[in-house]
């Protein structure tokens, strides 16, 4: 999908970062003024390195050394920033248009009508861009950039200026894009939370450098010692199955290989369900034992990564093949006696889970 290979020098900052991934959403991310948005103004062409090379879908979009630099409207890179920068005087649907403007019609593969039902902004067309919410302009942003029939889509931190309602809404959106429309997504974002959710490779950039690449729950963990509060914003994400809704409680009971999930509410629809998981919610027992706590997944430990200070990541192996990060003390550790294969029990208070981001 993507091939980079880019140094950029500016007052008090340089970037050195190369890398390669053939994932379906990428995502970069890191602490604030690390380079993740730099690096995709690169991509995107706005900004010039000066020096590299970048190859998007077998198209080379630069190459300094052979004096090729195709200009951003040629580039067929899809870009939504924080605010979707909607063009003020024109109507919704000349915006989303708009998108197709730069593209060789032969290569206009993206269906209009699909993409206006699948981020529901069909009864939008008509409106003015000062007249939307923050979500219905990030959803008409998403629109005119997949329109261009983009070779890569790429999302500036999208949801960062969004409510948590709001933020829910794009998140499935960017889901429904990635299995619906098979278009590749480069995603900045500081949110680990979104990161896990979303992302099938993740690459950790500090001070200029991508410091790790891998799946999102192999990286996170190092990612979280760079950034302020880091440990309380990793979060794990597993699917289970409903199995059932228990009326007389007002809980939903989740089946997943590992153990049951009970959530504190009730879900109403059908099928599986996403259950958001904090690193910082889980407790490691030994052993179950009587307890209030509902959600006990069984797991071997399969990575420990310790950060220095109190604190070390604890990286499972569930029953069933999921992965599944806690953050607890190293003290801990060591008083229960857990290493490397040790047979655990992770558990999960039920009002920890946030049934909002099922």
């Amino acid at each position: 999908m993507i091939s980079l290979d880019v140094r950029l020098t500016r007052k008090g900052f340089e970037l050195d970062c190369a890398l390669q991934s053939d994932a379906r959403i990428l995502a970069f991310h890191g602490p604030s003024g690390a380079g993740k948005s730099t690096l995709a103004h690169l991509i995107a062409g706005v900004t010039r390195p000066d020096s590299g090379r970048i190859v998007v879908d077998g198209v080379t979009l630069l190459d300094t050394e052979n004096r090729v630099f195709l200009p951003p409207e040629k580039r067929r890179v899809g870009v939504v920033f924080q605010d979707a920068l909607l063009f003020p005087h024109l109507r919704v649907k000349t915006n989303i248009l708009f998108g197709q403007f730069f593209t060789p019609k032969a290569e206009r593969r993206a269906p209009f009508d699909a993409i206006i039902q699948t981020l529901g902004v069909g009864h939008l067309l008509e409106r003015w861009p000062a007249t939307l919410s923050g979500g219905e302009r990030q959803r008409v942003g998403l629109a005119r950039a997949l329109l261009s029939s983009p070779r890569l889509l790429l999302m500036d931190e999208p949801m960062a200026a969004l409510d948590h309602a709001r933020r829910l809404e794009i998140v499935t959106l960017i889901e429904r894009l990635r299995d619906e429309f098979k278009t590749p997504i480069v995603l900045v974002s500081h949110s680990a939370e979104e990161i896990a959710r979303l992302a099938d490779e993740a690459a950790i950039i500090n001070k200029g450098r991508i410091v790790a690449q891998g799946p999102p729950l192999d990286v996170l963990p190092g990612a979280a010692r760079l950034i302020e509060g880091g440990r309380f914003g990793l979060i794990n994400s597993l699917v289970a199955r409903i199995a059932a809704v228990d009326e007389a409680y007002g809980v939903t009971r989740l089946s997943h290989p590992a153990g049951e999930i009970l959530v504190a509410a009730r879900i109403a629809q059908a099928g599986e369900a996403r259950v958001a998981i904090k690193a910082t919610d889980i407790t490691l027992a030994k052993a179950p034992a009587e307890t209030s706590v509902r959600t006990i997944l069984r797991g071997r430990i399969a990575r420990i990564e310790v950060n220095g200070n109190a604190l070390a990541f604890v990286t499972l192996d569930l029953a069933g093949g999921d992965k599944l990060i806690a953050a607890v003390t190293r003290l801990a550790l060591d008083e229960l006696g857990l290493a490397l294969g040790s047979q655990v029990y992770a558990l999960v208070k039920s009002v920890a889970l946030d049934e909002r981001i099922l």
